[in-house]
C-alpha cells in the first residue's frame, strides 16, 4: 500500500487492517470514533494535526506490517 492508498483509506478501515494505528491517531489527536468514516489525510486536516508527518509515520507502520 502507497501513501496515496492509506491518505484516502477511511480511519476506521485503517485501524481494523492496522490495529495499532489507533495509538498513532490518538497521538495526534483524530477523531476515530465520530469521524472515523473520513479518509486520513482529511481527518487529519479536520482535527487540526499535521498530515503530513502523520503520513509519514502510518507510512512507517503499514510498511512495518503492523
Amino acid at each position: 500500500m502507497n501513501a496515496v492508498e492509506i491518505a484516502q483509506l477511511p480511519v476506521n478501515e485503517t485501524i481494523r487492517r492496522y490495529p495499532s494505528a489507533v495509538e498513532l491517531f490518538n497521538r495526534y489527536g483524530i477523531d476515530a470514533c465520530c469521524g472515523g468514516d473520513a479518509p486520513v489525510r482529511e481527518a487529519a486536516v479536520r482535527d487540526g494535526a499535521d498530515a503530513d508527518a502523520l503520513m509519514a509515520e502510518l507510512l512507517q507502520l503499514v510498511e512495518a506490517g503492523a
